[in-house]
């Protein structure tokens, strides 16, 4: 409860038109709807492991607000209250899970939507609600990118439009993980299948070679070498007669199983997700060290995070959004400080310093 000031006016239901929309829409149902795309990316473990860093971390953020004035030298941030949907955005679930989705759009898709779904006495939005990135359609006259750089014509999710005013629009600064990553996600489904099949096999690699008797046939060859299989697999001994041996292959298993093509794989991952290698564990050059495990969390932010934090926090601090003059801060000061990595003995240091300052480094 508020004791000083002016109380917060109540919320209000959103216009009919966008009610309609949101009930006739079906959101609930696409909650956890992923598309071919981010399925396909997702099923790759580097890129698993990338997403959920930087997701985790976006997630984990308070979202604070200030307000601005000029002291003479320069703009002066003011810490003011939150308002009641910066502490949870979508009612219906946790502010975490609002954040970790439009992170994940932004990552994958290169743009994220949400859905003004109650708004304040005073016009400015009090909930909103994810729409899943792969549903939404933009039209425009033209794109630079993954933006429009006209007026916006429509905006419509699963065929229905949608009030283009109650859409808040994320754009990213980078691209669409599963565009510019597309040819290395193929390449490392190639390489995980090639290691599977070998994996699945119950026996070493080898063939079977006829040193005697009458030459068999291919259907007979086929029979053999089915038959050998079958009771490796069963039984784990086989029996062969003295015109038949067999001959295994020498080849080491590291590269039947394409090791060093995958763990190279695994550094192009790290390289189109924005996540320094070492972090998903494919930088094999470079162990890690007690000083550069300190480092972790800060090179996390300032080399994969920072662009999405920035694009979520300039877009919640647009006049769509907040009051002009108002600025939205996604808090990586909470993070940095939450992480086991972090002493709080760090004050000075030219990396920490200035990021749990909110501060870009140039």
């Amino acid at each position: 409860m508020r004791l000083f000031g002016k109380p917060a006016p109540p919320a209000v239901a959103a216009s009919a038109c966008v009610q309609a929309t949101v009930s006739s829409g079906g959101l609930s149902a696409l909650a956890s709807a992923v598309g071919a795309g981010r399925e396909r990316a997702m099923s790759i473990p580097a890129v698993a492991r990338s997403r959920d860093l930087l997701v985790s971390l976006v997630s984990s953020c308070p979202i604070r607000q200030f307000g601005t004035q000029w002291n003479g030298e320069h703009l002066e941030e003011i810490p003011l209250a939150p308002e009641p949907w910066m502490i949870r955005p979508d009612p219906r679930t946790t502010r975490s899970h609002w954040l970790a989705w439009i992170c994940d759009d932004l990552i994958f898709h290169g743009r994220a939507f949400a859905l003004v779904t109650s708004r304040t006495a005073t016009g400015f939005p009090a909930s909103f609600q994810w729409l899943p990135s792969e549903y939404v359609n933009v039209q425009a006259s033209m794109f630079a990118g993954n933006a429009p750089v006209t007026q916006i014509e429509a905006i419509r999710f699963q065929g229905t439009d949608l009030p283009i005013r109650d859409v808040v629009c994320f754009w990213a600064t980078t691209e669409a993980a599963i565009r510019c990553g597309a040819r290395a996600i193929v390449t490392n489904e190639r390489l995980d299948l090639a290691a599977q099949r070998f994996a699945s096999s119950p026996i070493a690699f080898g063939w079977l070679r006829q040193v005697g008797g009458e030459p068999l046939s291919a259907t007979e060859l086929t029979e053999l070498a089915e038959g050998w299989a079958l009771a490796r697999d069963t039984n784990t001994i086989a029996a062969l007669n003295e015109y038949v041996v067999w001959e295994e292959s020498s080849m080491d298993p590291s590269r039947l199983q394409l090791v060093e093509a995958r763990r190279h794989q695994a550094v192009e991952v790290a390289r189109f997700m924005s996540v320094p290698a070492y972090l998903i564990n494919a930088d094999a050059g470079t162990g890690m060290t007690y000083q550069n495990a300190q480092q972790a969390s800060a090179d996390l932010v300032q080399f994969g995070a920072l662009p999405y934090l920035e694009v979520i926090e300039q877009t919640l601090s647009s006049d769509q959004v907040t009051p002009r003059g108002r600025m939205i801060r996604l808090d990586r000061t909470y993070w940095l400080d939450a992480n086991p990595l972090s002493t709080g003995s760090d004050a000075g240091d030219p990396i920490a310093e200035p990021l749990r300052n909110g501060v870009e480094i140039v």
